[in-house]
């Protein structure tokens, strides 16, 4: 203790008020300051360049996901317009079949009506002697039948070029608006990748500019912001009128379809009840040649009675 004591006595006079230990820690510590600053100012280099990586991949992360979404949905479209095309075409060959069918059905009742009057007709021309009358029944009954076959045919004809006229109308239609659409999504997609590559220069600049125009660049951002927002309300109120005139134009397209549905479902029934008259006419007027030719037989009977 005495050892210690005047060692640090001596250590006093011939050093002065500050020791060794002490010099040397306060070295110590002005060395670990120094190499902290330089570590420090070194760390911070590190972690600018490591944001500026992360924000290189961020854009590019987020650019690829844009085109992933663009590409997705075009094909999306593109699908959902051949499935259109495939129905449309498939609901237009059921149609043609569909009125070949009927038309088909038509002739051969018609067909076979006419066969069995020309039976019958025969028949009553070999029973009878009224050359005549027979003659003059035939050449009436081929002008009617030649009159409704052209009448049918005139009839076929007007609504088999109504309705292609109208699907042509409806393709036409169809096709620009799938061509309106697709522009309409290129254009906002240019906007956004536009819009993505400015915002993203103006974001670089800002950070090599972030020590010297912190307020500038602040109320920069600030206006920058409220002019995209303006400008992207804007685009999306002219979007959303674009699409409000294509769906009510769609409405009355949906509207006209059902009108022309209903009148050929008019025209058919109407047809329908005009063969039905015919078809109640003929049978009315085939009674009546029945009874007149009962009523001849009758006569020339009760004359062969008295006779013999």
């Amino acid at each position: 203790y005495l050892a210690r004591k005047f060692f640090y006595l001596w250590a006093k006079i011939t050093f002065g008020q500050v020791l060794p230990s002490k010099a040397r820690c306060l070295y110590d510590q002005k060395i670990l300051q120094k190499a902290f600053g330089e570590w420090k100012e070194q760390w911070t280099l590190c972690r600018e360049k490591k944001l500026s990586l992360r924000a290189d991949n961020h854009y590019r992360h987020l650019l690829l996901n844009l085109i992933f979404k663009a590409w997705r949905a075009y094909v999306c479209q593109q699908q959902g317009k051949r499935n259109k095309y495939y129905v449309a075409e498939s609901h237009a060959k059921r149609q043609t079949l569909l009125r070949t069918w009927q038309h088909w059905l038509v002739y051969v009742d018609v067909q076979r009506m006419k066969h069995g009057m020309q039976s019958v007709a025969l028949a009553f021309r070999k029973r009878s002697c009224l050359g005549f009358s027979w003659a003059v029944w035939r050449r009436q009954h081929y002008q009617k039948c030649s009159g409704y076959k052209m009448s049918i045919l005139a009839l076929q004809h007007w609504a088999q070029s109504l309705q292609f006229r109208a699907w042509l109308q409806w393709r036409e239609l169809y096709l620009h608006t799938q061509n309106e659409k697709q522009k309409e999504t290129r254009a906002v997609t240019h906007h956004q990748h536009w819009e993505l590559r400015r915002c993203m220069g103006a974001w670089l600049g800002y950070l090599n500019l972030h020590r010297v125009k912190k307020r500038q660049n602040e109320l920069a951002q600030e206006f920058h912001r409220s002019r995209m927002f303006r400008r992207c309300f804007s685009d999306w109120q002219l979007s959303w009128e674009c699409r409000r005139r294509i769906r009510a134009h769609g409405r009355d397209l949906e509207k006209q379809a059902a009108r022309i549905a209903l009148w050929r479902v008019f025209a058919h029934w109407k047809h329908y009840v005009v063969l039905c008259v015919e078809e109640a006419q003929q049978c009315e007027l085939a009674e009546k040649h029945y009874k007149c030719h009962l009523l001849v037989l009758q006569k020339y009977w009760n004359h062969w009675k008295s006779r013999l």
